[in-house]
């Protein structure tokens, strides 16, 4: 019922809390409650590879003097929204809360632009019994390449097809005058000339590191009727995890476990997906892009690259 969301890009002087705090705020606003109604906070942190970093003494709740019944943390990687959100639902059916808010906040780009430790972001600690980092993986593009490689291996996937996603997403930030790209359109050509990273991810096949905080408020339906504006009702949810197969399994490299996330999310919702006329996926890379437009079925397994180089996840 509610949704703030700070000035995303580049912006020193600005803390993680800060940002968090500040689209907590716009949150409320929007929602049209006040500070005393929300009962209820969560944190939606994105420590790469989930639940490395620690947590703020002075929370965001406290910043604000929220009178919460209940305050953690979900670090899930970029799933930490979705856990989120799972968890303000189980607080509200419980009647344990009547208005829970989640909000995210992250100044990774200012913390790794002026010298400072990469305790956020795309670096990883090292952890015990782990094989990559002497071997060189020192940071999310090196194991997310895996997919992008294996892709091309297995299916002759391009890397002028995965520069077509790049290109189609710039083209939706040109038409965001709120993206930090806006205005800047990319070409196939410009993503290829672009340095690699880690074989075969060009530079621009990888997404931007932003500072900005996003945080929304999360009530039941019968409650929501009486808000500042209309609700947006959650009709679905479903989650797939890839830890339930080993990781060695070379197929975890062309495909994510989305068959048991979509079909929970779809049976909830009542829908198939000739009903869905909007997309919003995660995009960390470009081929977790393509590796989703897949495994949902909008085209067949290893299809992908043809699919998305015909520009059909491009504007129009």
């Amino acid at each position: 019922v509610g949704l703030g969301v700070t000035k995303v890009g580049h912006m020193p002087g600005y803390s993680a809390r800060t940002l968090q705090s500040e689209a907590a705020r716009l949150a409320i606003d929007d929602a049209g409650l006040k500070s005393e109604d929300i009962d209820g906070a969560i944190n939606a942190k994105s420590d790469g590879g989930g639940g490395t970093g620690g947590d703020w003494t002075d929370a965001f709740p406290r910043i604000l003097g929220l009178p919460i019944k209940f305050y953690f943390h979900i670090a899930r990687g970029g799933a930490g929204g979705c856990y989120a959100l799972a968890s303000a639902l189980s607080f509200l059916e419980a009647g344990i809360a009547k208005y829970v808010l989640i909000a995210y906040g992250d100044n990774s780009w200012s913390m790794t632009h002026q010298g400072a430790a990469r305790k956020i972001g795309m670096g990883h600690n090292p952890r015990p019994g782990l094989w990559g980092r002497p071997l060189g993986d020192l940071a999310a593009a090196s194991h997310h390449s895996f997919f992008a490689s294996r892709h091309m291996h297995e299916f002759g996937t391009t890397s002028r097809q995965l520069g077509a996603i790049a290109v189609a997403e710039r083209q939706w930030a040109c038409l965001n005058p709120a993206a930090y790209m806006y205005g800047r359109p990319l070409t196939v050509e410009e993503h290829q000339s672009s340095p690699y990273y880690v074989y075969p991810y060009h530079m621009l096949d990888i997404c931007l590191q932003s500072d900005g905080g996003s945080a929304f408020i999360v009530t039941t339906a019968d409650r929501a009727k009486d808000c500042k504006k209309p609700p947006v009702y959650i009709l679905g949810m479903g989650f797939g995890e890839a830890v339930r197969q080993l990781w060695k399994e070379k197929g975890n490299y062309t495909a994510l476990d989305i068959a048991p996330a979509k079909e929970a999310a779809f049976k909830q919702a009542g829908i198939e997906l000739k009903d869905v006329d909007v997309a919003e996926f995660y995009d960390c890379f470009t081929m977790k892009v393509l590796l989703q437009i897949e495994g949902y079925g909008w085209c067949k397994k290893g299809e992908g690259g043809p699919f998305v180089e015909a520009g059909n996840m491009a504007p129009g």
